[in-house]
């Protein structure tokens, strides 16, 4: 019996902790886009951001990358005002869930702006359910809304759609109207769990745009305030699950704030999905765990 101890704590060390490549080296990631009449330059930032953030992942050697739009909040007559999945291939017949980068900017011209009834929520439980995750891909949802949360489904709370998001393996990061500062006061451009560099230094939790273009790290991010309930409804949520909060109202400030703001979202997406552990492996590692209680039992 400790003999097969051994060998299952052998396999966890080779496998995982001192194996730096079980992070996933693809990414499933879908964008959740608010359809009401106010999000028309959002729609646009989105078409000509994705392709950065391709070109990011790449430079990561993180390829063979996948991206879905799921759009909401639109009117009801349009049928797009619950979450529902845009065409990724206009070109042929039936809805194409999945494309390339390009293809996603060029879906982002389908998304309307005739809304006022937006339930974020809704949309990200529809795009969790309604969309085939591969297996070893990292899992990333990027919510778009300038409003806080319409409640269209009474069935959704904060602890299932945590847990939804946690059961999928999924970071969420969440572009909201929300006025984020750090620990000096200071606006800040996103809100995250605290960052490192390669040599796992400390770097902070926000990012602050340094008025050229780029940004820098600083310390204490937090919600001040914002759209109604978003701190509750989206702020929190993305940042439980790992992910990051950032300020719509810095993207539509313009010139180099606007600037900041998309080098800092793109960075930050990368270095989410480099470094996500992949699902399958999280699996194995799991297993293997319930496999060594397992045998200590019998040992006993």
């Amino acid at each position: 019996m400790k003999k097969s101890l051994f060998l299952l704590v052998s396999l966890m060390l080779m496998l995982g902790f001192s194996n730096p490549l079980m992070a996933a080296d693809t990414a499933d990631v879908i964008f959740v886009v608010d359809e009401s009449g106010s999000m028309y330059n959002e729609h646009a930032w989105l078409g000509n951001m994705v392709n950065d953030l391709e070109s990011g992942l790449a430079a990561a050697n993180v390829t063979n990358n996948r991206y879905g739009l799921v759009g909401f909040g639109g009117s009801n007559s349009s049928g797009h005002l619950y979450g529902h999945q845009h065409d990724l291939d206009a070109g042929t017949s039936g809805v194409q869930e999945w494309g390339t980068s390009g293809e996603l900017a060029s879906a982002t011209s389908g998304l309307v702006l005739n809304g006022g009834t937006e339930d974020g929520w809704q949309a990200i439980n529809f795009a969790l359910n309604n969309y085939a995750f591969r297996s070893g891909a990292a899992v990333n949802i990027v919510l778009i809304t300038d409003e806080d949360r319409d409640n269209l489904n009474n069935s959704l709370s904060y602890a299932n759609m945590l847990a939804t998001l946690k059961g999928k393996g999924a970071i969420l990061n969440a572009v909201i109207n929300a006025n984020l500062k750090d620990g000096g006061n200071n606006a800040v451009l996103g809100v995250s769990d605290d960052q490192v560099d390669e040599n796992n230094n400390h770097l902070g939790d926000s990012f602050l745009a340094d008025g050229s273009g780029g940004y820098t790290y600083s310390d204490g991010g937090y919600y001040y305030s914002g759209a109604g309930t978003s701190e509750a409804d989206y702020f929190d949520l993305a940042l439980a699950t790992g992910g990051a909060a950032w300020d719509l109202n810095k993207l539509r400030a313009g010139g180099n704030t606007a600037t900041s703001f998309t080098k800092a979202f793109v960075d930050i997406k990368v270095k989410e999905i480099e470094d996500a552990p992949e699902p399958a492996f999280m699996f194995l590692f799991g297993s293997g765990i319930l496999g060594i209680a397992a045998v200590r039992r019998k040992m006993k």
